[in-house]
């Protein structure tokens, strides 16, 4: 028989990671918007300091887990060569 007060509890738990997922997806969308938006208005040095951050968050929400190691990597490797070919 199962016991509800855990289940409960496994309910709560689980939502509250969601929304703490969420919120660091949301941020990592926002930053990557941002990045895009200096490139596209060709402020390199700006860019490259957002490209910087942008990774090192990467980083975090892949050592956490909130998305897969392959998704962080290949995202790092489209936006450093966003910037390559627009500063080239």
């Amino acid at each position: 028989m199962p016991i509800l007060h855990a289940s409960y509890k496994d309910i709560k738990k689980s939502a509250k990671k969601a929304l703490r997922n969420q919120s660091v997806k949301s941020r990592l969308k926002t930053e990557t918007a941002k990045f895009l938006g200096l490139l596209s208005s060709k402020k390199m040095d700006e860019a490259k300091k957002q490209l910087t951050f942008l990774v090192s968050q990467l980083d975090k929400a892949k050592s956490k887990g909130i998305i897969h190691k392959n998704t962080a990597s290949r995202k790092k490797s489209r936006l450093m060569k966003k910037l390559n070919v627009t500063s080239a």
